[in-house]
């Protein structure tokens, strides 16, 4: 499946990127979703505050949402995005398979939570050696000793990139969950996996100094990363260029769902408040619609 061309490539599987799916694969675009069920927030909620249900699980409405859009075409894939970028008027997504795939456009649907550590000096040390983002922040640990936090993914493919500057790079998590292709891409690289591990405590004065580990022992480094769920708003959008809100918190989009990127579209908690199922579904309808609308214009013109 390396290098197929998509119509529509969908990164998040919570309400708003399933619906998108479901219109846009009804538009007869070719579409792909990635990324896991049990990554969205609404998988472990219970609903009882959206229109025609009383009362129902937040599993059982992504499991339906996916049998749907399969029903009407779309393909979905259990990996995450580790590195997205622009491919002439196309994009190009590297998952954590290894494998490569590219898309006429993108919807970004994948939420907007940091999931944090809640260990002591996270909160204190965030800026100071604490990050959320190694696409980000990893340029300022050139020759430096870094720890990243984290199971899936995100930590594994943030482990692997930081091994281009940093000069060590230590991978703490209770138990690694990631394909064999990110798993060989950490042995490749060096990283130095501590399976079982935990961080308990990042200490510093005025910066990340060490860490203390649920095994007692202690690690010095200059940097922790934070890497707990899928490729996250900060980083997805630092390789696209597109444009956050004045608080690098959220994506800017307009009516149609559009970012300033063109191709570009973004739905649901990713674009902001209210956190609400009801407000992502009507943002995926509409990413959907127009991600399609526009795939389908961009062959016309070829």
């Amino acid at each position: 499946m390396s290098d197929t061309l998509y119509d529509v490539v969908i990164l998040g599987s919570g309400p708003g990127g399933l619906q998108a799916a479901i219109h846009a694969s009804r538009k007869k675009a070719r579409t792909l979703m990635l990324g896991r069920i049990d990554n969205s927030s609404l998988y472990w909620a219970h609903v009882e505050n959206y229109c025609c249900q009383i009362k129902i699980s937040g599993e059982e409405i992504l499991k339906k949402g996916r049998d749907q859009a399969e029903s009407f075409g779309a393909e979905f894939r259990d990996e995450d995005v580790l590195a997205i970028e622009p491919d002439g008027k196309l994009f190009s997504l590297k998952l954590e398979s290894g494998d490569t795939v590219r898309a006429k456009t993108v919807i970004l649907a994948t939420g907007s939570s940091r999931n944090k550590l809640g260990v002591p000096g996270e909160k204190e040390l965030l800026g100071k050696g604490v990050s959320y983002c190694v696409d980000c922040d990893a340029g300022f640990y050139r020759n430096e000793v870094v720890a990243v936090a984290g199971c899936r993914s995100a930590a594994a493919g943030g482990a692997v990139a930081l091994t281009n500057f940093a000069s060590e790079v230590h991978l703490y998590c209770e138990e690694l969950d990631v394909n064999e292709g990110l798993r060989r891409q950490l042995d490749e690289t060096g990283v130095k996996v501590h399976e079982g591990v935990s961080i308990k405590e990042i200490r510093g004065e005025n910066a990340v100094s060490s860490v203390l580990l649920s095994d007692g022992a202690t690690q010095d480094v200059t940097g922790v990363f934070i890497e707990l769920g899928a490729k996250g708003v900060l980083e997805l959008t630092a390789m696209l260029g597109v444009q956050l809100d004045e608080n690098m918190k959220y994506i800017e989009a307009d009516k149609k769902q559009r970012t300033n990127v063109p191709g570009v579209y973004a739905a649901g908690d990713i674009c902001g408040p209210p956190l609400q199922m009801a407000k992502a579904v009507g943002e995926g309808c509409v990413a959907g619609i127009e991600a399609a609308t526009y795939a389908k214009k961009l062959e016309k013109d070829e």
